[in-house]
């Protein structure tokens, strides 16, 4: 008498990497998803720490974004650069687009002295609008 089994019974996977082939499409479908959906955003050649404010004006991404460092140092949109080179990129972008808005992110620590040397090369490149931005202040 010949016991026979039933075509479920001896129904497994081929082989091991059969069955981890569905987890690793979800993997691989959530890494896509996360890099589509994250935001990227360039780091700021320098550390910067703004001083704290009661009032804040939010970060507008089509701006002009100025970094004055807590050594002086000075950026235009990530780019480090010197104080007579960052006057003559300023001018030449206004120029191409007069009705441009400054921001300025100055380190908490930058002396007073430096920030209005660099407020000074705004005014001069024709600059009609600066936005000085600042943490909120804990409540």
């Amino acid at each position: 008498m010949r016991i026979s089994r039933s075509k479920n019974a001896d129904r497994r996977p081929r082989n091991d990497d059969d069955a981890i082939m569905p987890l690793i499409n979800i993997v691989f479908l959530l890494l896509i998803f996360f890099m589509i959906a994250g935001k990227l955003s360039s780091a700021d050649p320098f550390e910067i720490s703004p001083p704290s404010s009661t009032s804040g004006i939010n970060e507008d991404t089509g701006s002009l974004t100025l970094l004055v460092g807590p050594n002086g140092e000075t950026a235009l949109d990530g780019t480090v650069m010197s104080e007579t080179d960052l006057g003559a990129a300023l001018a030449e972008r206004l120029q191409a687009n007069p009705d441009t808005i400054l921001r300025l992110k100055a380190d908490g620590g930058a002396k007073a002295g430096d920030v209005i040397d660099v407020m000074e090369i705004i005014r001069d490149a024709g600059a009609g609008e600066l936005n000085l931005l600042t943490l909120p202040e804990d409540s």
